[in-house]
Parts: C-alpha cells; sequence; structure tokens
C-alpha cells in the first residue's frame, strides 16, 4: 500500500483532533518512564475517552491458578441469561507491559453486551517482572481452567473464543494456535491489532513510526522489557506470523480456530496484521479482516470520541454471535 508524503493526512479530523490534544496535554512519553511510573500512567489516562461503562448482570472477581502456583486475577462480566452463556476469554493490551483488567473493563463489557456472551478478563502478569513466555503461559493456563471451571461458572464451556487487543491480539493468537495442537475447539479469535511480527520492519512501522500514538520508541521499549534476548524474537510464541519452534519450523495455521481481525489504518501494526491474516487465509482459515480508516492503534477504546471504535466493537459482537451460533 502506498501512502501520501504526509501520512497524517489519512487520519479522520476527529481522530486528528485527539491525537493533538494528547500532544497538548504534554505527558511524558511512556518510553521515559519507569515500568512502574509506565504501568500507572497509563492507568491513570485509560478510560478518558471511553465510553461509559455497560451495565450487566454479572460482574464477578476470579483467580486462576497457574504452573508455577502464582494465582492471576480475572474477572468475568456477563448479561443476564437463564441458560449458559458462550464466553470470550480476553487478553489486554499494553505491551506486555502496561495495561490490566481494569484499563480494559469498559470494552469488556461493551463486548458481553453487544455479543450476548460472557467475557472472561485475564490480569495475566505483566513484564518486566515477568518475563517471556509467562504471558503466554498465564493465557494457555487461563483457558484450561476456563474449559475445567466453565459449568461451574454457569458458562458453556462448548462455545469458547479467545480474543485480544495489541499485546493481548499476540496473546490471544497463540493461544488459538495451542489449543488447535491440543485439540481444544475454539469458536473464534477476536483480534484487534494484534503483534504478529518478530521484528518491526515492515513499511507501516516506518511510515506511522512517529505521531500515531504507538510509536517506534515504545515498542521498542516494551520488547525490552518482555523478552529475554533477541532470540525470543524468533519464537513462535511471540511471533505468530513469522516465529520459528524449537526445530525451528514455521508454526503451521492449518485447522486454526477461525479469526476476526480488526486493524487501524494508521498504525504501525497494520501489516504484519495483514500479512497474518494472509497466512490464515493460506491455510484454509476463515478469515473476516476489517481496516478501520483514519485511526490509530488503541482507537478501540475511544468509543466516546472515536465513531470508529463502536463499529468495531459492532463488528466483533457480530462474529462473536455467528461463531457462538447465537440469533
Amino acid at each position: 500500500m502506498r501512502h501520501p508524503a504526509d501520512p497524517r493526512t489519512l487520519l479522520t479530523p476527529t481522530m486528528r483532533g485527539v491525537l493533538d490534544r494528547i500532544a497538548r496535554a504534554g505527558h511524558p512519553p511512556l518510553h521515559t518512564l519507569s515500568p512502574a511510573q509506565a504501568k500507572a500512567a497509563y492507568e491513570a489516562g485509560a478510560g478518558v475517552l471511553e465510553l461509559p461503562s455497560q451495565a450487566l448482570a454479572r460482574v464477578e472477581d476470579l483467580r486462576i491458578p497457574t504452573r508455577d502456583g502464582v494465582g492471576v486475577a480475572a474477572r468475568l462480566f456477563a448479561p443476564q441469561s437463564a441458560t449458559p452463556l458462550p464466553v470470550l476469554l480476553y487478553f489486554h493490551g499494553g505491551g506486555f507491559t502496561v495495561g490490566s483488567v481494569a484499563t480494559h473493563e469498559p470494552l469488556c463489557r461493551q463486548l458481553a453486551h453487544l455479543a450476548a456472551c460472557a467475557v472472561v478478563s485475564v490480569d495475566y502478569r505483566l513484564a518486566p517482572e515477568a518475563k517471556f513466555p509467562t504471558a503466554v503461559n498465564d493465557a494457555w493456563d487461563s483457558l484450561a481452567w476456563l474449559r475445567e471451571h466453565a459449568a461451574a461458572l454457569r458458562l458453556d464451556g462448548t462455545r469458547i473464543a479467545v480474543g485480544g487487543d495489541s499485546a493481548g491480539g499476540t496473546l490471544a493468537a497463540v493461544t488459538a494456535i495451542a489449543a488447535r495442537d491440543a485439540g481444544w475447539p475454539i469458536a473464534l479469535q477476536c483480534l484487534f491489532y494484534p503483534g504478529c511480527a518478530g521484528h518491526q520492519d515492515t513499511a507501516t512501522h516506518e511510515t506511522f513510526a512517529q505521531g500515531f500514538l504507538l510509536e517506534q520508541p515504545h515498542i521498542t521499549y516494551f520488547f525490552s522489557q518482555y523478552l529475554r534476548s533477541a532470540a525470543d524474537r524468533d519464537d513462535w510464541r511471540f511471533a505468530p506470523l513469522d516465529g520459528v519452534d524449537e526445530h525451528g519450523h514455521l508454526r503451521e495455521l492449518e485447522d486454526v480456530a477461525p479469526a476476526w481481525i480488526g486493524l487501524a489504518e494508521c498504525d504501525p501494526l497494520t501489516d504484519e496484521g495483514v500479512m497474518y491474516a494472509d497466512r490464515l487465509r493460506h491455510a484454509c482459515v476463515a478469515v473476516d479482516l476489517e481496516i478501520y480508516a483514519g485511526v490509530v492503534h488503541g482507537f478501540i477504546n475511544f468509543g466516546r470520541a472515536i465513531p470508529e471504535a463502536r463499529t468495531a466493537h459492532q463488528h466483533a459482537a457480530l462474529a462473536l454471535r455467528n461463531a457462538f451460533g447465537a440469533p
């Protein structure tokens, strides 16, 4: 895809206005902060442009045990239902370093409401305290636990989807591949602008490196916190598009769960998202790909300000309804 000399001309007027207001606020960039400061700053800014929280019949805090004996927090969101609900297991974004169930609660509430399903949002462990592949293991352990405890939670364990945004999208995509390997059925992988590639060398990484919210220094900062060494970049559990297994083989994608992928046009991650959709299609996996024009990475959390966010919520919810066989 060719981009204009000034890629800011691609932005919608509303999106450009939001970015200008963020710039005028003058907050220090996350990559200039310590990890603890970055986590606090991200939490403080989350929700400013979000939709009001959707009221739901059930909101329950959960504790999920992991393989190393540490329990991770999770939260269940669900509308009223007389029968067990299908469930979306959700992993929040934040570069594996920032973000939480709390920062993504409005989004998860909205998806539960629109898709008429339950959402279990997971507070997987974050870098730098938890290096790769801890988040991957926490995601997998969460799926295993949910399958085992779905009935006790009044959920339908035969209808489970995985989803996430950005780094959480990476975790969802990797979990879907691992579920295929285990023979565990997944109804859908619902991916908002997932990180897919091991190396940030595509055209959109260059075009949108500065001035589009997720900047190249942010990406470098997050990955330096998360990865143990440069070798982790080539591990399929970090890079489902082009990473390899312990034998040096590219992971095949045949029989992986169908995917709904929502990308932002003005996002460093757009090219790798499109490439991952293409790889899935070449493996005969059903893919519904949406690219939202004129918006940036993170836009789905700006539902109060950015109409494309509300559209993406509706599209993702419809995909989930269809995957779950709901009316």
